[in-house]
């Protein structure tokens, strides 16, 4: 009897993921909770409004690179859609794969963006402001990203198809999400310090003054951008670490401030100072020359 009744659960499960449905008494949803549907809203309207303004800004200032913005935007677009479609149907496996998806990947996006742009700044300030060059800050993040992503997929996939399953184990594909979000942590956490040495340089050479635009509101952007994605890093470290049943994964309101509140901020403080505007044309001084020496500040 015990078998027939698993089954018959396991069915009236499989029926309200694959249709919609409203809250059923005595059956959670995936997320534990039903989502918001004004945080919905409202996200979808916020990462809207900013991949309109980044498209218009990158179409009229030319900086290409910048479609990044526009990705992540779109992505984040996508997955708070899929919240809010969650909201009216708080059980469908399509909507709930949907957002969970794009919500981990977008910030991806933006953390690209942010590599490119203290490449650029590298290259007016000169080499001597950073510990890596501009490429390799591109090609080793990025790179960290793509594999922490794959490492993320691939654990998913794993968990959901244990989901699917009578008492499905979903342990090993939670484990494997969570080493890939732990690996891009710990990638991040690389990258700040690098980009703190950057500052740190900046600040002591004293090179920002011999710029004819400033770039330090462009600079305290980045900084500030830096610093809410790491934030939302560490949340969803620990989020994925307590399982699909721990306290922060089944409470919307961390993941509506420290996820979706922290990548509007993060996006959207570049719309405020983008790129376009704020890097300067000219170079402080020719690459070649030290931008920096001790002992020709004696000498002065």
């Amino acid at each position: 009897m015990s078998g027939v009744s698993d089954q018959s659960s396991y069915d009236f499960k499989k029926q309200l993921q694959e249709n919609c449905h409203a809250l059923v008494p005595g059956y959670g949803t995936s997320y534990g909770y039903v989502p918001s549907l004004a945080a919905g809203i409202v996200f979808c309207s916020l990462f809207g409004v900013s991949m309109i303004l980044h498209m218009i800004q990158l179409v009229w200032k030319r900086q290409w690179w910048c479609i990044v913005f526009v990705l992540g935007c779109i992505t984040e677009l996508i997955g708070w859609g899929g919240r809010t479609w969650s909201a009216e149907c708080p059980y469908n496996g399509n909507a709930f794969l949907m957002q969970i998806s794009t919500l981990i990947i977008a910030p991806t996006f933006f953390t690209a963006g942010i590599y490119v742009l203290l490449g650029r700044f590298i290259h007016l300030l000169g080499p001597e402001t950073s510990i890596l060059s501009p490429k390799l800050y591109l090609w080793i993040f990025v790179t960290c990203d793509v594999v922490s992503l794959v490492v993320q997929a691939v654990g998913g996939g794993m968990a959901s198809i244990e989901v699917n399953k009578i008492n499905g184990n979903t342990a090993p594909g939670t484990h494997t999400m969570v080493a890939g979000i732990v690996f891009q942590l710990f990638s991040i956490s690389i990258f700040v310090f690098f980009a703190a040495d950057f500052v740190r340089r900046t600040l002591r050479m004293r090179v920002l003054q011999n710029m004819k635009g400033s770039i330090i509101p462009l600079l305290a952007a980045m900084v500030f951008s830096v610093i809410c994605i790491y934030i939302r890093s560490i949340y969803r470290t620990i989020e994925l670490s307590q399982g699909w049943t721990g306290y922060l994964i089944t409470h919307e309101i961390y993941f509506v401030v420290l996820d979706g509140v922290m990548m509007v901020l993060a996006v959207g403080v570049f719309n405020i100072f983008h790129p376009g505007w704020l890097l300067p044309k000219n170079t402080p001084k020719p690459f070649h020359e030290p931008i920096y020496s001790p002992g020709a500040t004696e000498m002065q």
